[in-house]
């Protein structure tokens, strides 16, 4: 029977000695934080990838080391299942209690222990596929990584500096090859392959669209999105800013999709012409936000909730083109973040629901549909088909809007969201059917909205329930947030723990006069070009409310919280 390699792991292991004053969580996005901090995170990684792949019969891991929208000194780490979906929920308890160990015998007890406690075979063969993003610590972490890898002796490919959802991709790709279900050619080429030739299918026979400026947030999007560019030639031109890879400090600095959803307003290194559209990325290429000016110049922002709105509709336009309505069943997932607005537009023509925040959550929800749509607020999302959906569409008689759902299966990633993907989705449904920004925007208004980040000492002291809209922890804090919430007209606030930042998150939306007093055009505009005071002061007086409550400094204490 073969056995963990001891000596080699405890060897390795103390090459890289856990930092004592520091307790690792295994969260939404995986491990997330200093990047200089993470180097025993990395190699123990390693082994539990690897541990992961045995358990699954050798199945390919992948792991990502990005911070995706964090600040440039972040960094992280992710797993990546088979499909090139997220870790099963069940082994984030086991990466976090591996992080955690104290010392090289401790970890190596605790790798015993999840060998023995979730019956791996130590004899079968374990392969981990792993990619990182553009961060400075990035070159150290994948040293320490491959140090774990090395140490259980898990083959290993390296697939370079390139984006979250190519790597999501890689390890689908990787694990299908061969079968009914391949999604494709493994190998970066294979994705900009798919995903531009059924755009180009999708634009075929329409006026070519605008050039779209696509902001990359200095990151790893701008080298992949200027790889597109060979594939797309003259078909669509996509021009792009923000693409400094060699600037320290750069990444996410005042730009990107993150910027641009908790600021609401154009990176400052943008400038639109009346009429002119763009989009946002984010620091991994995951998250995708889009804007528009008006006739006016005036910024108006398109986040992941105009961006479902987009997609669903015209998905179900086309599943009932196809006469398949009775047989594909198209639903929608939000979380809380999700506009009031959106939620109720989407409500009245196909099922909604919400989970908590978090891609596995929306995912999983997702599959549950024949065809799932979920994108968050801050940009993150994608479309999944079900096999049997997609069959039916394959086998059922040939017809334009059918071709149209063949295609964007194709130009979709269904892994994860994928920002670049995401963005030829959306142009090519507005090439379908000659929508402006303008146009687009104009399918329901926005409550007015705002997301305040509150610094606190321990986030893990706050918890919520029904899918985090509502908070048990701290006691009494909810009841506080209720009452100041029913002075507002429309008003609606929650607190939940940030899953990526050691932060909590406060957001807030209320109604304007305007929309008071009757959703006319006029009202539409006036809700859409105007701050809110109301929502202001909501979301900056709970915000105040949580910083007070959780102890914080009044020293400290910002001075836009009321």
């Amino acid at each position: 029977m073969t056995m963990l390699p001891v000596k080699d792991l405890q060897e390795r292991s103390d090459r890289h000695p856990k930092p004592s004053d520091i307790k690792f969580q295994y969260g939404t996005a995986g491990f997330r934080t200093l990047g200089k901090t993470l180097d025993s995170v990395l190699f123990r990684v390693g082994v539990l990838a690897a541990l992961r792949s045995k358990k699954l019969d050798g199945k390919t891991i992948g792991v990502m080391v990005t911070a995706s929208h964090n600040p440039e000194p972040d960094n992280g780490v992710k797993l990546v299942d088979p499909r090139g979906e997220m870790l099963e929920s069940s082994w984030e308890a086991h990466a976090t209690a591996l992080a955690n160990a104290p010392n090289s015998v401790a970890f190596v007890a605790a790798v015993d222990e999840l060998v023995r406690a979730t019956k791996i075979d130590l004899s079968i063969p374990a392969r981990v596929v792993y990619a990182r993003d553009t961060r400075p610590t990035g070159p150290q972490l994948i040293a320490a990584l491959k140090d774990g890898l090395e140490a259980i002796k898990a083959e290993y490919r390296d697939a370079g500096v390139t984006t979250t959802p190519v790597l999501h991709y890689l390890v689908r790709t990787i694990n299908t090859k061969g079968t009914k279900d391949s999604y494709g050619k493994d190998t970066e080429e294979g994705y900009l392959t798919k995903l531009s030739d059924a755009f180009k299918k999708l634009l075929a026979g329409k006026p070519t669209p605008p050039p779209l400026l696509i902001d990359c947030a200095n990151g790893v999007g701008a080298l992949m999105a200027e790889r597109f560019k060979g594939y797309l030639g003259d078909i669509f031109i996509i021009n792009l800013v923000n693409a400094d890879l060699h600037t320290p400090g750069a990444l996410n600095n005042s730009c990107g999709a993150d910027f641009v959803k908790v600021n609401q307003k154009l990176p400052p290194s943008i400038t639109l012409q009346p009429g002119q559209r763009a989009c946002s990325l984010d620091g991994d290429a995951d998250r995708l936000m889009y804007y528009y000016a008006d006739e006016r110049g005036q910024f108006h922002m398109l986040d992941g909730d105009k961006i479902t709105t987009l997609v669903a509709s015209y998905i179900v336009e086309l599943v009932k083109a196809s006469g398949l309505d009775e047989q594909i069943k198209v639903g929608v997932i939000q979380t809380a973040y999700a506009n009031g607005s959106s939620t109720k537009y989407l409500s009245g023509r196909l099922p909604v629901k919400c989970v908590p925040t978090g891609v596995k959550h929306l995912h999983h929800a997702a599959e549950q549909y024949d065809v799932g749509v979920y994108f968050e607020a801050n940009g993150h999302g994608t479309v999944l088909f079900s096999p049997a959906a997609q069959e039916l569409i394959s086998s059922h008689k040939p017809s334009t809007p059918l071709t149209n759902l063949k295609n964007i299966i194709d130009v979709i990633n269904q892994t994860v969201g994928d920002a670049l993907s995401d963005a030829f989705l959306v142009e090519a449904i507005l090439a379908q059917k000659s929508f402006s920004g303008v146009e687009w925007d104009s399918l329901y208004c926005d409550l007015p909205n705002r997301l305040v980040k509150v610094v606190v000492s321990d986030r893990n002291a706050f918890k919520t329930e029904d899918a985090e809209r509502r908070l048990v922890s701290p006691p009494s804090l909810q009841a506080k947030v209720d009452e100041l919430v029913r002075k507002y007209e429309g008003g609606r606030s929650f607190v939940r723990p940030s899953g990526t930042e050691d932060v909590v998150r406060v957001y807030a939306e209320a109604a304007t006069r305007a929309e008071a007093d009757g959703d006319t055009a006029s009202s539409c505009s006036l809700i859409t070009h105007s701050l809110s005071l109301s929502r202001l002061e909501l979301a900056f007086r709970v915000a105040g409310l949580v910083y007070d409550e959780a102890g914080g400094d009044p020293s400290q204490r910002p001075k836009e919280f009321l």
